[in-house]
C-alpha cells in the first residue's frame, strides 16, 4: 500500500504542476521539478539552506530587532506541513507585545516542554503573525496544497513568524488565498479575521443557522478588530444587525440603543464595565472579551499561580454575570484554522470583507513599521512587503480613500 501512495502522489504532483504552468504561478510550477519516493514535493527552495528574516535574540523594545541573511530555512519535517514563500505580512498589536516578552512563559511551554528548564530556549524569534504568498514545498499526506498555490495564513504564536522569506505550517493552518485581492491586501487580514470568528463561533456561539435576528455589538481596539471590516464577517454568519463601536463617547451613546445579544471586546479594560450592561438580561446573551489576563499572570506569576489566578478571575466574573442578569462571560481566543478562512475568502472574494491596509513598508523596513504600529490611532493595517520583486510601490502612508474604502465594507 506504501509503494501505492507514493506514486498517486507522484502523478498529482505532477498534473498539479502542469496546470499551475499556466496560471500566474507558473514559472514557480515550473521551477520545482521532482517527487521524491516518500511522496514529499520537492522543489529548488528545499536546497536553501539560510534564508532572510528580523530576529529577536532578546525582549525589550525596536532596538532588538535584529536583520540577518543567515537564519536557517524552515523545512518540512512532517506529513501534513506546507512550506510558503512569504509575499507579504502585517504586524498586529500581539507582535510589539510578544517583542516585549508578553507571554513568553505560557508560549515557550507551547513551543517547546524543555523550555521549563532551560529558558534560552526560545531565541532566536521571528516574529509576525499574518502571511500571504505561495507554497513551495509540501509533505506526503498534504492533499489540499500542491506548489505554485497562492495561500495565505493566520501563524500561532508559538510558531516563528512570517517576518522571513519562508514560513512552514500545517495544512490545516493553511487557506488558499482570495483570487479579487493581492498579497499585500491579503495580508492585512487572517489573524484578526481567525481570532474574532473563532470567539464568535466558538465563545459567543454564532453560526449561519443560529444568527437570525441576533444583534451584536463590536468595541473595536487600535490595531485590533477596529482595523478590520469585521462587519461583513459577522453579517457572513447571519447577524441580523451589527454596530462597530470605537468612539469615545461609546457609552452614553449606547445606552440609547437596543441592548445586543453578543458584545466582542476587543479593547479591555474600563469597556468591560459599561459594555456588560448593554446586554439582554436572562436572555442567554453572550459578553467575548479578547483581552484576558492569562498571558499576563503567567508571566508575571510563573506558570501555575499565574494560570490559576486568571482561572479564579474568570470563574468569579462569569458566576457573578450569570446571576446578577443571566449574561454568560467568555474569553476569546485565537485558534489556527484553515477552514475558517476558507469561508473568510468566500466573504473577500464576495465583496462582503474588504481589506484596510493602512500603510505599506519594504522589508528592509521592519523597525519603521513597528515604530507606525506603536503610535497608535490606526484606521487600517500595517502591511510588509518581504518579496519585493512581486510587489509595486514604495512605503507610503494610505491616504483618506482606506477610511472610505472601510466605511463601504462595513456598509455590505
Amino acid at each position: 500500500m506504501g509503494s501505492v501512495r507514493v506514486i498517486s502522489t507522484k502523478l498529482l504532483c505532477a498534473t498539479k504542476a502542469k496546470a499551475a504552468a499556466a496560471g500566474p504561478t507558473g514559472t514557480l510550477a515550473r521551477a520545482w521539478s521532482v517527487c521524491l519516493g516518500r511522496g514529499v514535493c520537492s522543489s529548488p527552495w528545499r536546497l536553501q539552506s539560510s534564508m532572510s528574516a528580523w530576529l529577536v535574540d532578546q525582549y525589550g523594545s525596536n532596538e532588538v530587532l535584529k536583520f540577518s541573511d543567515e537564519t536557517p530555512a524552515p523545512t518540512v519535517n512532517s506529513p501534513n506541513e506546507v512550506m510558503v514563500k512569504v509575499h507579504a505580512t502585517s504586524l498586529n498589536p500581539l507582535d510589539i507585545a510578544m517583542r516585549g516578552g508578553y507571554g513568553a512563559k505560557l508560549l515557550n511551554l507551547r513551543r517547546d516542554p524543555l523550555s521549563v528548564v532551560n529558558s534560552d530556549r526560545e531565541f532566536p524569534l521571528i516574529l509576525g503573525r499574518d502571511v500571504s504568498g505561495v507554497v513551495v514545498d509540501c509533505g506526503s499526506e498534504v492533499t489540499h496544497f500542491f506548489p505554485g498555490d497562492e495561500v495565505w495564513a493566520a501563524v500561532p504564536p508559538w510558531k516563528q513568524g512570517s517576518l522571513a522569506e519562508f514560513v512552514t505550517l500545517t495544512e490545516f493552518e493553511v487557506s488558499h488565498k482570495p483570487k479579487s485581492i493581492s498579497h499585500t491586501e491579503a495580508a492585512s487580514i487572517p489573524y484578526v479575521a481567525s481570532t474574532a470568528l473563532s470567539a464568535l463561533v466558538n465563545a459567543a456561539g454564532l453560526c449561519k443557522d443560529r444568527c437570525a435576528d441576533k444583534r451584536v455589538l463590536i468595541a473595536g481596539g487600535s490595531g485590533g478588530i477596529g482595523t478590520f471590516s469585521i462587519q461583513g464577517l459577522v453579517r457572513g454568519l447571519g447577524a441580523d444587525e451589527v454596530v462597530n463601536y470605537m468612539a469615545e463617547d461609546a457609552e452614553e451613546h449606547l445606552e440609547t440603543m437596543e441592548k445586543f445579544d453578543v458584545v466582542l471586546d476587543g479593547v479591555g479594560g474600563d469597556t468591560e464595565q459599561w459594555a456588560m450592561g448593554l446586554l439582554k438580561p436572562w436572555s442567554g446573551a453572550k459578553y467575548v472579551t479578547l483581552v484576558t489576563p492569562l498571558l499576563h499572570d503567567t508571566d508575571s506569576l510563573g506558570l501555575l499561580n499565574g494560570t490559576f489566578h486568571a482561572g479564579l478571575s474568570l470563574h468569579n466574573t462569569a458566576f457573578q454575570s450569570a446571576i446578577s442578569s443571566g449574561v454568560f462571560y467568555r474569553w476569546g481566543f485565537y485558534a489556527p484554522d484553515g477552514p475558517a478562512l476558507d469561508e473568510v475568502r468566500e466573504l473577500v472574494d464576495a465583496g462582503k470583507i474588504l481589506p484596510v491596509v493602512e500603510a505599506q513598508f519594504p522589508f528592509a523596513q521592519v523597525p519603521q513599521a513597528f515604530q507606525k504600529l506603536e503610535e497608535g490611532h490606526a484606521r487600517g493595517k500595517t502591511v510588509v512587503r518581504v518579496a519585493e520583486e512581486d510587489e509595486e510601490g514604495q512605503s507610503e502612508e494610505m491616504g483618506q480613500s482606506d477610511g472610505e474604502y472601510q466605511q463601504e465594507a462595513e456598509h455590505k
